[in-house]
């Protein structure tokens, strides 16, 4: 075990950050993977699509734990959606690249470039996103964005404690659970103990690594089911 450093007084302090700079705010450009390509978000682009996506599944399930219900018509949800075009939060749309539409959304919010602290969050998959390869690849683009193309260090996830789904995608995407805030908030006139979870620019190496061995095509067999899933390429990475 490495001995954390002490001070003049002999107390134990963080370790030194070398030549530690603010990073910038995300820039309002696309991510282009093989399967889909995450941009910001053009309400007069991009509402008509999602809507309509999300209309698949009307119910409103898909809007239980997120800060909104669901849209009852595209004028709304494209006022929404004007709200959230940046800086901070800035939406980004994920659009399929075989079909060029977009199918789902998701956010870089609550951005510290002080300190380096950015978070993921507002995601909504649309069905025609949810389980797909192109959902996977969506996240990979915004880490590497955040990591490799900014220099942020820590990559947040945030989610209602209760969202069993979106805890179980945090893991799998790589994301440490670090504990849960009680009465963090109340929306939707609700309680929300909030669960975090993070990935460390010391651990996104191996994340990253991981994410690129899965979405190689090797990794898929004839009818496009995976051969190694995301969280057992990264247990090999991380034993090696």
């Amino acid at each position: 075990m490495t001995t954390p450093p002490h001070n003049k007084f002999d107390q134990p302090i963080g370790v030194t950050v070398e030549n530690w700079q603010a990073c910038a705010l995300p820039p309002a450009t696309a991510m282009t993977g093989q399967h889909c390509q995450v941009e910001p978000i053009d309400p007069q682009k991009h509402a008509a699509d999602l809507f309509s996506g999300n209309r698949v599944a009307a119910d409103g399930e898909r809007f239980t734990y997120l800060g909104t219900e669901a849209f009852d018509d595209v004028e709304s949800y494209l006022k929404w959606l004007e709200t959230m075009r940046g800086p901070d939060p800035m939406l980004h749309a994920i659009i399929d690249l075989a079909s060029g539409k977009a199918v789902g959304v998701a956010a870089f919010m609550r951005i510290d470039t002080a300190h380096g602290l950015i978070e993921v969050g507002n995601i909504n998959y649309t069905p025609a996103l949810s389980q797909t390869i192109a959902g996977t690849e969506a996240m990979y683009l915004m880490m590497k964005r955040a990591f490799d193309e900014l220099g942020y260090r820590r990559y947040e996830w945030k989610c209602d404690d209760k969202n069993l789904p979106s805890r179980a995608a945090a893991a799998r995407y790589g994301f440490v659970y670090e504990g849960t805030f009680r009465q963090h908030m109340v929306y939707k006139g609700r309680n929300r103990d909030t669960a975090w979870f993070s990935i460390t620019d010391q651990e996104w190496p191996i994340v990253r690594a991981a994410f690129e061995a899965w979405l190689d095509p090797q990794n898929f067999d004839a009818n496009g089911k995976q051969i190694n899933s995301l969280q057992k390429l990264r247990q090999s990475l991380a034993n090696h």
